[in-house]
């Protein structure tokens, strides 16, 4: 029998397996505008103009930039929604959030011997929310090609009966406890249950091409940046910079998926409808450091050029899983199935290493009455690495990186219009896709606009971007090969920035 050996423990249990995917890297490989107020504004293009906090994150040499002392807080309001199409169904979902989204300070020393061509140095620190992960994506819709049947065959190929039956599920890797949901939860069936060597499977689930399915997803926690920047001027034409980062991530995902078939009963108890749900909760810290310098050609042309080097995360994953299926025969009453061990998987630690990053950057200065900037940068994310790199399935992962992620290409276009006190504002961001496939994540488009108002020694500055994007990304990696849900993810953010001069 298939209840022979089930636990009912609860706690925490020490994994070597590892569970990661292509998705989970780009959760840390790509950027995000974020930031002060100004530099949401215009759009991020800020690498060959400097003196704002945010600007640091791009080019290192912007803080000396800087004339006075300066500290400031930002915080924002993200209001998000998902569309999504599966199978021809529409649905929606979104979620707002109000967060903290950067504070800084610049300290300016200037050198007071005129014979110096070292004008001044800056130091400065940052801190900013690089990504806001609260989000909700809901899909729903009828599967005529796949159940979720072939997610637990996949993993189950290979897996030999007397693991499913005799091993302890604390003790099996991910791989296997995939398989054993399946098996106890009757969606999968061994081809030869009375041998215990058995490593083939069938499905259980009820053929004819008519799935419901629907799949919910909340996601929660962020991922920020505390920089340490030091920067210098030389003969206040020409700029240099560097920076060390600390990275912190904290993300949690929920996601619960749901499958009811209509097929017609058999004369053994088949699958019915099942709920499977999924708890992700990935933390740990990352190192990276940027290089850049500015250069003022003339006083009103200025060119940048700035490294971001590889990010370099140290990260643990805790998951948690269940499943729970009705099973039915014709003519019989339902039969319900609880496969819920209650217990934490732990995995052990593993790195991941994000691609470096190149930008370079133009801007001209009307004077006093605004300017116009323009950054282009690029990121070839098909360097993006799981470590350790000779571990069995993070070479496999790689591979599979190296394969669909391709090398990227960002715009960023910003402009502002001085009238005495008041500045006028207005950007547009372009970013390419990832994938290969220009699908799995699309291109970004992104349009900004703001204000902001000098007060004097304080400075108040507001913005507005809207940014789309679409994505088509499967429920699962593996298995339902043949319906993913197409979304278009658009999102409204608001920024105000406070400024204060010491």
């Amino acid at each position: 029998m298939k209840k022979i050996f089930f636990l009912f423990i609860t706690g925490l249990t020490v994994s070597v397996s590892n569970s990661q995917e292509i998705s989970d890297a780009m959760r840390y490989a790509q950027d995000n505008i974020t930031g002060t107020a100004r530099f949401r504004a215009m759009s991020g293009a800020f690498g060959a103009l400097g003196g704002d906090f945010s600007a640091l994150t791009v080019n290192p040499a912007g803080s000396a930039i800087f004339s006075n002392n300066q500290i400031g807080i930002t915080f924002s309001n993200q209001n998000i929604k998902n569309n999504s199409n599966y199978f021809g169904t529409p649905t929606s979902d979104k979620e707002n959030s109000f967060i903290l989204n950067q504070a800084g300070a610049v300290f300016v020393f200037k050198d007071q011997n005129p014979n110096s061509n070292w004008k001044k140095i800056t130091i400065g620190t940052t801190y900013e929310n690089t990504g806001n992960f609260n989000n909700n994506i809901f899909s729903a819709g009828i599967n005529r090609y796949n159940s979720i049947d072939a997610y637990f065959l996949d993993f189950a190929d290979g897996v030999s009966l007397n693991t499913l039956q005799n091993v302890p599920y604390n003790n099996m890797s991910y791989r296997q406890q995939q398989a054993h949901f399946g098996y106890e939860g009757y969606v999968i069936n061994p081809v030869n249950p009375l041998d215990d060597e058995n490593t083939q499977y069938e499905t259980n689930v009820p053929a004819g091409g008519n799935y419901e399915q629907t799949n919910e997803i909340y996601t929660s926690g962020y991922n920020s940046k505390l920089g340490f920047n030091i920067a210098a001027s030389y003969k206040d034409r020409i700029y240099f910079g560097a920076n060390l980062n600390l990275h912190i991530t904290d993300y949690r995902r929920t996601s619960n998926f749901y499958e009811r078939n209509s097929n017609d009963l058999e004369a053994t108890p088949t699958i019915s409808d099942l709920r499977f749900n999924n708890n992700l909760y990935t933390y740990g810290n990352g190192f990276s450091f940027q290089l850049g310098t500015i250069a003022k050609v003339t006083d009103a042309l200025r060119l940048g050029v700035a490294y971001e080097s590889n990010t370099w995360y140290h990260l643990y994953d805790e998951i948690s899983q269940s499943l729970y299926s009705t099973r039915q025969a014709a003519g019989q009453s339902e039969i319900y199935e609880s496969v819920n061990p209650e217990i934490i998987n732990v995995y052990d630690p593993y790195d991941l290493q994000t691609p470096e990053k190149f930008t370079f950057s133009g801007a001209y200065i009307f004077g006093k009455s605004g300017l116009i900037s323009v950054d282009y940068s690029i990121k070839d994310y098909g360097n993006t690495k799981f470590k350790p790199t000779n571990d069995s399935g993070f070479r496999q992962l790689n591979s599979n990186i190296n394969d669909q992620l391709t090398t990227n290409s960002e715009l960023r276009i910003g402009g502002e219009l001085k009238i005495k006190r008041l500045s006028l504002r207005g950007g547009y961001r372009f970013e390419g896709s990832p994938y290969k496939d220009g699908k799995t994540i699309g291109d970004l488009n992104s349009y900004s606009a703001g204000l902001g108002y000098n007060f004097g020694s304080t400075k108040f500055d507001l913005a507005y971007s809207y940014t789309e994007r679409d994505s088509t990304q499967r429920f699962f990696e593996a298995g339902l090969f043949d319906g993913a849900p197409n979304i278009t993810s658009k999102l409204n953010n608001v920024t105000f920035t406070l400024l204060f001069e010491l």
